[in-house]
């Protein structure tokens, strides 16, 4: 075993926080071109985050199991955190008329934000 259950729920919620943090520092950011910008960026940043704690709870949220369930429960996560993030950046940008390249700069934001987090030793 490389990881176990509970050094995988830690970075879960590792990427939780730098993604929220990056997402909140963006959002601000966009607000130098409006209000509609910087509800934008957030939006997009929390699709990311959403759709990242949706795969987490996927890959992480159940007990001890076989091969079979695990990878069942990472394809799960996957999907759901794909599904989520497609659904929100709709929203954002479709529905809700908010500027595209503001959504999609805070959905960028959260993946690096995601990335760093990964990769940190901690």
């Amino acid at each position: 075993m490389l990881n176990s259950i509970a050094a995988g729920r830690r970075l879960a919620q590792r990427v939780a926080v730098a993604q929220t943090v990056a997402t909140l520092a963006t959002a601000l950011t966009c607000l130098i071109w409006g209000r509609a910008a910087g509800l934008g960026a957030l939006a997009g940043g929390l699709a990311m985050t959403l759709g990242s704690g949706l795969a987490a709870w996927g890959a992480f949220g159940g007990s001890v199991a076989g091969g079979g369930v695990l990878l069942g429960r990472l394809l799960l996560g996957t999907a759901l955190k794909w599904i989520a993030v497609g659904m929100g950046l709709y929203l954002a940008i479709a529905t809700w008329k908010l500027p595209a390249p503001a959504v999609l700069a805070g959905a960028v934001a959260a993946t690096v934000a995601w990335l760093f987090a990964v990769r940190s030793k901690n």
